[in-house]
């Protein structure tokens, strides 16, 4: 994967790294994807009922460098890239998850 500071404006893939239910909003799920160094990441959130929808959370997903946060908690940078890579060696970026 190329830095990136070296893809600007091209996609950067993240994987599905955990799936948590929100704390403070009713039937909110929370879905963080990560890159495989677990630098960076991209927090989706869906309401519980739009899973009624066609919708499916694949296990990767292809996001545009300026909507991608940083992790500076090297603990959480290191499950996040953790949890990348294994969903990188057992998925295709398009399974559903």
């Amino acid at each position: 994967m190329t830095a990136p500071e070296d893809s600007e404006g091209e996609p950067i893939r993240v994987w599905l790294v955990e799936r948590t239910y929100s704390d403070d909003e009713q039937n909110l799920i929370i879905l963080p994807y990560a890159t495989l160094d677990g630098e960076r990441y991209l927090r989706k959130e869906r309401a519980l009922t739009s899973f009624t929808d066609p919708r499916e959370t694949t296990a990767a997903i292809d996001a545009d460098p300026g909507n991608l946060g940083s992790i500076d908690e090297p603990d959480q940078r290191a499950q996040y890239a953790a949890e990348a890579q294994r969903m990188a060696e057992k998925h295709d970026p398009d399974d559903a998850i």
